[in-house]
């Protein structure tokens, strides 16, 4: 059991050097493009739900009463900006996927 693991490991640690060597650049860079995609995507997603949060909580304070409107509509806003981080994330799947 033990030369088995042995060899199983000698065989890992001989093949490592050649699939390393022979990993085209591109696949690091496509890597980099889709982690700051997602990341990019993601933090302006963010900060938009914030804003519009905050604007809806201000409006909500100063009108009571238009509290149901506001938050059907804050809704249907915050699903719309949600895409936007749902599409990086496609895209960043696309790029690792499907690349050449």
């Amino acid at each position: 059991m033990n030369d088995a693991i042995a060899t199983a490991t000698q065989a890992i640690a001989n093949a490592t050097p050649d699939i390393v060597t022979k990993a085209p650049i591109n696949t690091t860079y496509v890597l980099i493009a889709a982690a700051l995609c997602v990341a990019i995507g993601a933090s302006i997603c963010a900060i938009a739900q914030g804003k519009v949060i905050e604007k809806v909580a201000d409006s909500i304070a100063r009108q009571p009463e238009a509290a149901n409107d506001l938050r059907g509509s804050m809704i249907i806003g915050l699903a719309m900006i949600e895409s936007l981080a749902i599409y990086c994330l496609l895209i960043a799947l696309l790029l690792i996927f499907m690349k050449s």
